[in-house]
């Protein structure tokens, strides 16, 4: 998941935060401090908690022979290089080792600082300090360590909760003999920390760490909004085992919502807000049930009204709890140029028709996307006189809503059957498609709407995927897309596909990888079940960057129904099944799905080889409280 930077506590409220903790700190008694006097310093420095970097985060059980780890975070995972399951019931030694295969300490490990972590932790007391570690691809880092004991009920330690905070050293140890390969990017810049170092705390201080020592010295609130508001869902239900403390911080509506804020962004939790029961059902639970999918199930949606005269090949999307459904192929290949709005958030939800001036030119194969809230965008698609490469704007909530034609300069080329998604609420992307006389293209554009006169950008890479139609573009992480399978070119032949492309555009020079497919520059075949080749089917983006795969035009005997989803931000991204209770769509392709206030997908229309069937619509609800 990435750190949205559109938190609560950014910019100049962050400031004010700071600044009052630093005024109540000088005082020494404030915020839920326990200190050993009033005048007492802090046995830690507190600057470092209020750095904007997530850090590491480790738990070991003290319980058990030589102190085996129960939980890392994610952050720990990137900047190791080393999976959470390669390192559970191991002890945190290895880390001084160079490489995974390593069974002595490097020399220049400080053993003096090694003897002294195993004082502190011998006397139940917190250490800090620095300590030379190394990545699985033995690179050298180094380590701002904090340590601290967690006391039970009984006055014995139970757990030891080690906090780090990672940044580059620069020492040259030339190759590691069978060296893995080194990961391409570094990402230790954003866990750099202004953590000093400092000898452990006292024996005089001891008394101070049971049950509420080192770190848990600060308040709740503190707490709260400077470190667990910074991890994942998942980090925080692991958290919560670790004291009884922890567990009632976690429990908290507010800081559930600042962490799925956090990891989800600020847009996706404000629609959530807005769904009917979410309320009711808490953030910490609509957390769990979004990240695990433990709830999702299909059933059938039954509305009213009619979307006449019948269509197919049009596009659609939602606005908030709406889904907005434009144009499309009539009787005879008439291309249409209506809109209809569906509104979820209606007790009895019908299909209505939408009156608008200023039509755009009636069409098929095109896509529609939402920008800035309530606004609708087209591009392209195919009308009377051939492939268009126009695009026009709707406010839906204006008083009088009018299509708007965007003139902007250097358009792409005019085409049909293409793929589109949105970046940062006011970016158009556009990839690939159908030009004149069957082409297939494997461009990429953007189009920054947000501009007083747009331009459109080709985003230049020096490799492409092959060109292909019928495929899916998906964002994550904030501005990383994901392409999915599509009808893609091979030499003079055609064929389904059922690769994998991303591309990370807040890079200076972004490039398309491939994360699964075989035969491709860079392939790899993924552990797990890959979904069979197909196109014109529906990818749905969820909270958290995973993607999830159904229907579509697909080869073979294979089931289009099956669910399968990826998360393209794993180290070695792998495709699942999903199985999901109720009753899929019947129909094998020929969808339109746009998700509906992050909870629902909403899946129209359908084709069964023999006739479109509009008038079903089925639903995914992902959170049980939207069944």
């Amino acid at each position: 998941m990435e750190w949205d930077s559109n938190s609560d506590l950014s910019g100049e409220e962050d400031e004010v935060i700071e600044e009052e903790l630093e005024d109540e700190l000088e005082d020494g008694e404030k915020l839920g401090f326990m200190l050993s006097g009033g005048g007492a310093a802090l046995p830690f420095p507190i600057d470092s908690l209020l750095q904007p970097a997530p850090c590491g985060f480790v738990v070991t059980d003290a319980l058990e022979p030589d102190h085996p780890i129960i939980y890392v975070n994610s952050v720990f995972e990137m900047v190791t290089g080393y999976r959470a399951e390669e390192v559970l019931g191991r002890n945190c030694r290895f880390l001084q080792c160079r490489g995974p295969y390593a069974k002595r300490r490097h020399p220049l490990v400080d053993s003096t600082v090694v003897a002294e972590i195993r004082r502190c932790i011998d006397q139940g007391i917190e250490f800090q300090g620095e300590l030379l570690n190394f990545r699985k691809d033995g690179s050298p880092l180094m380590n701002r360590l904090r340590m601290t004991p967690i006391y039970g009920d009984d006055e014995a330690i139970t757990h030891v909760i080690g906090i780090q905070f990672f940044k580059e050293v620069n020492i040259d140890l030339g190759p590691l003999s069978g060296s893995l390969v080194k990961e391409p990017t570094r990402l230790l810049d954003r866990y750099r920390s202004g953590l000093s170092s400092c000898g452990p705390v006292s024996e005089g201080n001891r008394a101070i760490n049971r049950g509420v020592c080192g770190v848990l010295q600060l308040s709740d609130e503190v707490l709260a909004l400077k470190i667990l508001s910074r991890l994942t869902p998942r980090d925080i239900a692991s958290v919560g085992s670790v004291s009884r403390r922890l567990y009632e911080l976690t429990k908290n509506e507010d800081l559930w919502r600042m962490v799925c804020q956090n990891a989800w962004g600020s847009e996706t939790t404000r629609v959530l807000e807005a769904v009917p029961g979410a309320k009711r059902l808490g953030w910490g639970r609509l957390a769990r049930e979004l990240t695990t999918l433990e709830a999702a199930a299909w059933r059938k949606l039954t509305v009213g009204g009619a979307v006449e005269p019948s269509r197919c090949n049009f596009s659609a999307c939602a606005v908030g709890n709406r889904v907005v459904l434009f144009g499309g192929e009539g009787v005879n290949m008439q291309p249409m140029n209506d809109t209809f709005v569906l509104d979820l958030n209606s007790s009895n939800p019908e299909w209505k028709y939408v009156k608008v001036s200023s039509p755009p030119p009636g069409r098929w194969g095109h896509t529609l996307s939402c920008v800035n809230g309530s606004h609708l965008v087209v591009f392209g698609g195919c009308g009377r006189q051939g492939l268009l490469n126009d695009v026009f704007v709707l406010d839906l909530d204006a008083k009088q809503p009018a299509w708007r034609e965007i003139s902007s300069l250097a358009p792409p080329l005019p085409r049909s059957w293409h793929s589109s998604c949105t970046l940062d609420g006011t970016k158009l992307i556009v990839s690939g498609g159908c030009a004149d006389s069957g082409v297939l293209l494997s461009d990429t554009f953007l189009l920054d709407l947000s501009m007083e006169k747009p331009v459109w950008r080709e985003i230049p890479v020096t490799w492409t995927p092959p060109s292909r139609l019928g495929h899916t573009l998906s964002v994550y992480g904030g501005r990383k897309i994901l392409m999915f399978g599509g009808l893609a070119k091979s030499g003079p032949l055609r064929f389904r596909s059922s690769d994998v492309f991303t591309m990370d555009l807040s890079e200076e020079e972004p490039c398309w990888r491939c994360v699964t497919g075989s035969g491709m520059p860079g392939a790899g075949n993924p552990g797990g079940i890959a979904p069979p080749p197909r196109l014109d089917h529906v990818a749905v983006s969820l909270p958290g960057g995973r993607v999830l795969v159904f229907g579509g035009s697909v080869a073979g005997l294979h089931s289009a129904s099956q669910l399968y989803i990826l998360d393209p931000t794993e180290e070695k991204p792998t495709w699942r099944l999903l199985n999901v209770p109720g009753r899929p769509p019947r129909f094998a392709w020929g969808h339109s799905t746009c998700i509906v206030g992050g909870t629902r997908a909403i899946v129209l229309g359908g084709q069964t080889g023999e006739e479109w069937m509009l008038g079903e619509l089925h639903e995914l609800s992902l959170a049980s409280s939207v069944v």
